[in-house]
């Protein structure tokens, strides 16, 4: 880092006037043109040079130099985690152990690693029209080049896809379900373990499976239940059973926009003129709700869920861990989920225009507290209390805890940054990359200002001042408080 450092102040032609010899903190102090100080809210030190364009960061084991907006890079050899953005999101590589993944604008992308198997596999996608993977198990290599030919792997939320000039023939595996598809979507037949299906979409449609039993992960046997579906002229009519065995049969039909009724023993619901006239009764959860039509105007009431909306003008809906408000949407929206030890709170206005989130740990009663205000602030305080300040805040409001976000584009739009340690007390300031920078601990202060021309230290024992990089103010030298501490050590040993 030394090495970079001075590199980058002799090309910015300040070598010499700006050395750390006169500095008693031994680092520069020249923002925004060069700048290098303690981090405030982790052990560390970061150098920042030529404004928000360059940055060089320690945080204990992780290591990350930066020239926002084009790239930047993060490595951890401890954790053995690797990140590198090239005009983010162009292009990104993120690396974790064996696992690794590279990418192209969501075009090209490499990636690779283990499976729950520990077998190595690297995949290969040229979107939409290119996907490979190799491993050193031959029965998981695929290739695939769409539309002509190919066979995928656990893609596409499927076990296994095959095709030949998609979409004539397409063949799809997920569990022991299979189907069989021509032109799709419009016809396809469907097999699997006691299930029989076929559809000509959307005109007609059925298909059949009994209940079938599994053993579970405690190593039980546990029923499977079985469905009957059937569709005419999709979506305006459709009859189906779901859940077919002792407990769980639910019964649905539709003839839109005429009615559309579900019969279960958990729950009973029915829609007429659909969707003007809709009643429901969810005897399981203990609530029963009316709309009219849905989802504009709605009212529920019952143990558990109470429910008033009139959309866009107001709304008001809670559970047992839930609640959920709006007035004159989406002008004002409040959400909360309580699922100890998880109490999180929102408060929005416009969408991203104004966002208050609060999570706390009931068991610990810690608490994480974000405001942002787009494009004005973004202010956060994490579990330990540390609080970090950042005015402009373009991107963070739309992208929250977004790391590349944050490495490559947030230096160039932070005028003001202030970050407060709780544990530490240590705080810091900085205005405009550091034209301005005022930072305090328990042990001392420092100020620079305008290019380190003024510049301000002091601690428990000595104060110094560098105006125009001459130093003025005496205070006692590290010898002889050194020495001091010898002769004091003399005269208490006994």
């Amino acid at each position: 880092m030394s090495l970079s450092k001075y590199l980058i102040i002799h090309c910015l032609g300040i070598g010499i006037g700006l050395s750390a010899n006169g500095n008693p903190a031994g680092r520069l102090r020249a923002g925004p043109l060069y700048d290098e100080f303690s981090l405030t809210l982790s052990p560390g030190h970061r150098a920042e040079a030529l404004g928000p364009f360059f940055s060089l960061e320690q945080k204990d084991s992780q290591h990350q130099w930066a020239i926002p907006p084009l790239f930047s890079h993060t490595a951890d050899p401890e954790t053995d985690f690797e990140e590198f953005d090239l005009a983010y999101p162009l292009l990104t590589y993120d690396r974790f152990g064996a696992e690794y993944r590279f990418q192209f604008f969501q075009l090209l992308s490499f990636s690779g690693g283990q499976d729950q198997d520990e077998t190595p596999k690297h995949r290969l996608s040229l979107f939409p029209f290119y996907f490979q993977q190799r491993s050193t198990e031959p029965a998981q290599d695929y290739t695939a080049f769409v539309p002509f030919y190919g066979h995928l792997k656990d893609r596409l939320f499927r076990d296994e896809i095959r095709f030949v000039m998609f979409p004539l023939y397409s063949k799809t595996r997920k569990r022991d379900v299979v189907t069989e598809n021509y032109l799709y979507p419009l016809f396809h037949v469907r097999h699997g373990e006691a299930l029989r299906g076929w559809q000509f979409w959307p005109l007609v449609g059925h298909e059949h499976k009994e209940m079938t039993v599994r053993t579970n992960q405690f190593d039980e046997v546990e029923a499977v239940g079985g469905h009957d579906k059937l569709f005419v002229l999709w979506p305006f009519f459709f009859n189906q059973q779901n859940g077919i065995g002792p407990d769980h049969l639910q019964k649905q039909q539709a003839l839109l926009p005429l009615y559309s009724v579900t019969r279960s023993p958990q729950r009973d619901s029915s829609t007429y003129l659909w969707p003007f006239f809709t009643h429901t009764d969810e005897r399981e959860k203990k609530y029963q709700e009316w709309g009219a039509p849905w989802p504009l105007v709605v009212v529920a009431r019952g143990e558990g869920k109470t429910t008033t909306r009139l959309w866009p003008l107001f709304s008001h809906a809670q559970n047992t861990n839930q609640q959920s408000d709006f007035y004159l949407w989406p002008v004002y929206k409040y959400n909360r989920l309580h699922s100890d030890p998880l109490d999180r709170e929102r408060t929005r206005i416009l969408f991203f225009l104004y966002s208050d989130t609060t999570e706390r740990n009931t068991a610990t009663s810690n608490a994480l507290h974000r405001t942002d205000f787009w494009p004005l602030f973004t202010r956060r305080r994490d579990f330990n209390g540390n609080e970090r300040l950042q005015v402009l805040s373009l991107l963070e409001p739309l992208l929250p805890n977004n790391k590349s976000v944050e490495r490559n584009y947030s230096p160039l739009w932070s005028l003001w940054r202030a970050e407060r340690n709780a544990t530490t007390g240590a705080t810091s300031q900085s205005l405009l990359w550091n034209l301005y920078r005022h930072e305090t601990t328990p042990a001392g202060k420092k100020c620079s200002l305008l290019f380190g021309l003024f510049q301000y230290q002091s601690d428990a024992h000595q104060k110094h001042w560098r105006l125009f990089y001459i130093p003025f103010g005496k205070g006692q030298s590290r010898a002889e408080e050194q020495s001091s501490h010898g002769t004091q050590d003399v005269v208490r040993d006994p």
